[in-house]
């Protein structure tokens, strides 16, 4: 059974929406290896259709290891608007069908499920029970103002933290899963 195991750039705040914004000064080799860990214990990707638009976009036209994994990978998206998804690897999951095909998607062998970004989504899964880790990169910044991860619904969502890890740069790493 593939777990879902979500990871996200998230200030202080609790703003997730354009980390390329804010994260360049605190993005190390140390983050870097986090982020490859997480992305070397998955075989598949589950985004949105913002992050998946967004990554369809840029990494088509990259070259490299980190390419090649991106544009490699099976690629779940999730959405209620679009009508195709032509990135290489790519599959349309219909979001009136989300829960119900994802909750098959994590029955299938493999590895992990791993996503990124995805904020919408990723609050949805939070809410429904499918989310098995959630990886927090925090970064230690206050941005004000975007969306945000958590308090759309204004439900209780209990967690249990399993690790958490500072970097030299004030990045913490927190892991949780479902309480």
């Amino acid at each position: 059974m593939g777990n879902i195991v979500i990871s996200e750039f998230i200030t202080l705040d609790g703003v997730v929406e354009i980390p390329e914004e804010w994260m360049g000064p605190y993005f190390t080799p140390e983050l870097g290896q986090t982020i490859g860990s997480l992305m070397g214990a998955q075989d598949t990707m589950l985004l949105g259709r913002v992050t998946y638009q967004e990554f369809a976009a840029h990494w088509p036209n990259q070259t490299g290891d980190m390419a090649d994994t991106m544009n490699g990978t099976p690629k779940y998206v999730v959405s209620g608007t679009l009508e195709s998804a032509d990135w290489q690897n790519s599959t349309l999951i219909p979001a009136a069908s989300a829960f119900a095909e994802i909750a098959e998607l994590k029955q299938q062998p493999g590895k992990n499920i791993g996503m990124t970004g995805s904020g919408t989504l990723v609050s949805s899964l939070l809410s429904e029970g499918l989310l098995d880790e959630l990886h927090l990169l925090v970064f230690p910044l206050v941005v004000g103002s975007g969306q945000r991860l958590f308090g759309a619904s204004g439900a209780q969502l209990p967690l249990k933290l399993l690790d958490s890890a500072a970097f030299q740069s004030g990045v913490m790493h927190l892991t949780y899963a479902k309480a």
